[in-house]
């Protein structure tokens, strides 16, 4: 008896001891990860595949393939950021996730199409969520954050359709969501007053915007290690001396940002400074170092747009899988609904047949008739050969049938694709480099076939030329209302409006305006002096 008292006050000494040695609490561990994006996104990957390793719990794995999925989309490889992010949903855990975890993943995918370009399926799941009262009216303070991160998504779309007034608004509410308890949230706060100095920058309000970029450097400076954060703000000082035409100044800022970054693979903020230091360096005609920033900005934007598009392709291929599957499923139910009436009918016939029978012992002129319909039956049996359509093949017709209509285009869905044409049209999407007819399908949610078919129809094109054309009108215009490009080499207005070489933005000018780049540039600089 005393042997076994002692074993059990040993098991619980050991139970006490162990506990006390145990990991920290997941959300101080989350919230380092989440800080490593911003510091350097390879160690944050390291870090929280260290932690993903030895965690067994199903929400704190969703938690950390989403940060590494940020980390990788800070280095602008999308093809494992999707690839990442995707595990999540084919992982089974959905339906086992407790409501906030639900809210989590939702908010993870509006942000995946949002660094894939794809605003309109990120917009219709923010605006899903964010009108769930649930959601807004939570205490708990993870799910605030996951509101105010939403708000800010709401924001960025907002401000890429250049609705500056409702991108300012959402970042107000974004705000509201935000304690500073912990880094995530201060970082949010971060980024939220840099995005409204952008979107201050766009309305003119140019001193506003710059005291917001500079209280921020100011605030950055006393933070220990946030090279992402601080080389975004002076790339936004930036644009405030690019604005103002001191050129000497952005650059001398931009290079600040450079200096911060240089070392780490932040290629996204990367590219944006490289791009910037070209333009800035063009526009005090030092033509080397405008060569060389704008070759690293090519190479950069290269790798990241092969990637964009991989991504893109993947992320379309999920959501085509699982829409045929639907599809699929849709047309199993028709023919399954055809079936059943098939068999309602042959109870029909059978019952009819039955009350036929039970007549005959009443009536002689129907017992004739009778007979002579089971002579009739006797010789089918005999000779095979008939003139109605036997019933399987008539269910071959009707799939054909339902087959057939199922491929063809409505009006309705026709004139519904051609009013999300107009709208995209109002929206300056097509300048990227990465749209692709399957990129706009995934935008607007509309199959890929039915597109083509409605661009062809209505414009009388196919999507490539379709989009050159907006391209070349878009360049055209400001050449025509915008003094400032007319300085431009004609590079720089093919890469601007998204064409991938010079000899190509030529030809496709020329075909659509009905002369080259400079003799349009010549005629419109003549009527301006004349």
């Amino acid at each position: 008896m005393l042997k076994k008292t002692t074993q059990i006050l040993l098991f619980l000494l050991c139970s006490v001891f162990m506990k006390a040695q145990s990991s920290p609490d997941f959300g101080i561990l989350a919230d380092k990860a989440f800080q490593k994006i911003y510091q350097n996104p390879d160690d944050c990957i390291n870090y929280s595949l260290s932690i993903l390793i030895s965690d067994q719990n199903n929400e704190h794995k969703i938690v950390l393939r989403n940060i590494i999925s940020q980390a990788y989309a800070m280095k602008g490889d999308y093809v494992q950021s999707v690839n990442i992010s995707s595990q999540k949903e084919e992982s089974g855990e959905k339906e086992t996730l407790s409501y906030f975890m639900q809210m989590f993943t939702e908010y993870n995918l509006a942000d995946q199409y949002q660094n894939l370009d794809l605003y309109n399926q990120s917009q219709r799941i923010i605006s899903n969520l964010l009108s769930d009262i649930k959601l807004l009216k939570s205490d708990n303070k993870k799910t605030k954050i996951i509101v105010a991160k939403l708000y800010q998504l709401q924001a960025l779309n907002f401000g890429i359709n250049r609705n500056t007034v409702s991108a300012l608004e959402n970042l107000d509410r974004s705000n509201q969501f935000l304690d500073n308890q912990n880094e995530e949230n201060k970082i949010i706060g971060i980024e939220n007053r840099l995005f409204r100095a952008t979107y201050l920058l766009r309305q003119n309000k140019l001193e506003e915007a710059k005291g917001i970029v500079i209280n921020v450097i100011l605030d950055l400076e006393k933070e220990k290690d946030q090279p992402f954060l601080t080389a975004l703000a002076y790339e936004n000082l930036s644009k405030y001396y690019f604005f103002k035409g001191d050129y000497n100044s952005a650059i001398e800022n931009l290079e600040k940002g450079l200096s911060k970054i240089e070392n780490l693979p932040f290629n996204n903020l990367k590219m944006k400074i490289y791009e910037s230091l070209s333009k800035n360096y063009f526009a005090i005609h030092n033509d080397e170092k405008y060569h060389k920033y704008n070759k690293l900005y090519s190479e950069i934007r290269t790798k990241i747009d092969a990637s964009t598009k991989e991504g893109i392709r993947y992320i379309v291929k999920l959501v085509e899988s699982s829409q045929n599957k639907s599809l699929e499923f849709q047309k199993q139910n028709q023919v399954n609904k055809f079936r059943t009436l098939v068999l309602i009918f042959s109870l029909i016939i059978i019952c009819l047949l039955i009350y036929f029978l039970s007549l005959k012992s009443k009536n002689k002129d129907l017992k004739k008739q009778f007979d002579f319909f089971e002579k009739q039956k006797k010789k089918q049996k005999t000779f095979p050969a008939n003139i109605d359509v036997p019933k399987e093949e008539k269910i071959i017709t009707i799939d054909k049938i339902i087959e057939k209509d199922s491929n063809k285009i409505s009006k309705e869905k026709e004139d519904e694709i051609l009013q999300k044409l107009e709208e995209w049209e109002e929206s300056d999407q097509y300048l990227s480099k990465n749209m692709s007819l399957s990129m706009l399908s995934a935008q607007m949610g509309v199959n890929t076939k039915y597109l083509s078919e409605v661009i062809n129809n209505s414009k009388g094109k196919n999507f490539n030329g379709y989009i050159n054309e907006l391209r070349i009108n878009h360049i055209a215009h400001l050449l025509k209302t915008d003094p400032t490009y007319l300085n431009y080499k004609v590079s720089y207005l093919a890469e601007f409006s998204g064409f991938s070489s010079h000899s190509a933005f030529t030809t496709i000018f020329k075909s659509v305006t009905g002369m080259s780049p400079n003799a349009y540039i010549q005629e419109i600089s003549k009527n301006r002096t004349s």
